[in-house]
């Protein structure tokens, strides 16, 4: 007899070892997949956290809004060194958080980040002549509307 393989043994045996080849691929294009899927789902939770701390600070400085209008109100009342320090270092916190007032005073009035409260004769249409409670944005986005007073031309 001879001591060799068949044929047909060495065919089978490249049959086997291409099948598999085919389910190492199959594993590997499974295994690559599932890896995306799971970078992909931590680079989601991590920005819905990130927008969840956001939303969370945006609700505590509405509620911080009304203290610094408080010490913004008193401090033109009370001239009083101390006060305004402490109003400017309140404020300079808030600040860093990313609040930032909405400057309005003298630039066309827009409903967006502005509230009118009242009409006055002027010299222009549609600007804005006084603020009577300050606007604040937070990381961009309008977080409490100015009130102002918005004038309206005056015909001779």
């Amino acid at each position: 007899m001879d001591d060799k393989n068949p044929p047909s043994d060495g065919a089978k045996v490249d049959s086997e070892l291409e099948k598999i080849k085919k389910e190492k691929d199959d594993y590997k294009s499974k295994y690559l997949r599932a890896l995306a899927d799971y970078q992909n789902f931590e680079k989601r939770v991590r920005s819905e956290e990130q927008e969840m701390v956001k939303g969370a600070n945006a609700h505590l400085l509405l509620k911080l809004l009304p203290f610094l209008d408080n010490l913004e109100q008193a401090q033109v009342f009370i001239k009083d060194e101390g006060l305004k320090i402490a109003k400017n270092h309140f404020y300079g916190i808030l600040k860093d958080t990313g609040l930032e007032e909405i400057p309005v005073i003298g630039k066309e009035f827009d409903p967006q980040v502005a509230e009118a409260i009242d009409i006055v004769p002027g010299e222009n249409d549609n600007v804005v002549v006084e603020v009577l409670r300050k606007g604040y944005r937070f990381n961009g986005k309008a977080l409490r509307p100015a009130q102002v007073k918005v004038s309206k031309k005056v015909k001779s």
